[in-house]
């Protein structure tokens, strides 16, 4: 019998199974900055504040000046963001702000309630900003939905890359964000509640 029960493309939105509720691929080959972290180019002919129409490679998504997606609710549910090429900028209504990409993968519970931003920075001036995110969100269990909201980062320097080579010398690198595969294990899962975020403000020299 095939490991394989079904084979169905890949549409918007993506089917899933619970525990995954959704899951967000966003590639963009955006421009130089325009030094004030949006793109160097004319933003005419485009659906400004719903703008997901790939026009020259790139969209701007709710962004009206930076590309992204300015302040929005999230309840009940978890977001693994691996930000893969590109920067992300996140602040949130914990009080929380800071930079991550390249590599580096944010782990968010938003719980009983979180409102955040996540925008995407243009900082090269010289030279395009090749984007590339990929975002899954995770069901809470029904006794979980109320916890308080955190998020850990896990930085791409602490996450394990694992290579692999079969019988035919065809590589495989797996990037492990969690779980644990042989005799490797991911980084540990978001800490207590209210703790990382105090991380984050002394990482980014925010107030207490």
């Amino acid at each position: 019998m095939a490991a394989i029960i079904k084979i169905k493309p890949l549409g918007f939105p993506w089917e899933t199974s619970d525990p995954f509720l959704f899951c967000a691929y966003h590639e963009d080959q955006y421009p130089k900055g325009n030094g004030k972290l949006g793109p160097d180019a004319s933003l005419e002919g485009r659906n400004i504040g719903q703008d997901f129409t790939l026009k020259d490679g790139w969209r701007m998504y709710h962004g009206t000046k930076i590309p992204g997606f300015p302040a929005h609710p999230h309840r009940g549910f978890e977001t693994v963001t691996i930000a893969q090429k590109g920067l992300v900028d996140h602040s949130d209504s914990l009080g929380a702000a800071g930079r991550f990409g390249n590599g580096d993968v944010q782990w968010m519970t938003a719980g009983k309630g979180v409102q955040h931003s996540e925008m995407f920075p243009l900082l090269h001036t010289e030279k395009k900003n090749p984007f590339l995110l990929f975002q899954i969100w995770l069901n809470l269990p029904r006794d979980k939905k109320m916890v308080e909201p955190h998020f850990k980062m896990l930085w791409s320097e602490e996450v394990p890359k694992i290579k692999k080579q079969d019988e035919h010398g065809y590589a495989t690198e797996v990037t492990l964000i969690a779980g644990k595969l042989d005799d490797i294990t991911a980084p540990s899962q978001p800490l207590i509640p209210g703790q990382q975020i105090q991380i984050m403000k002394s990482l980014y020299g925010l107030s207490k």
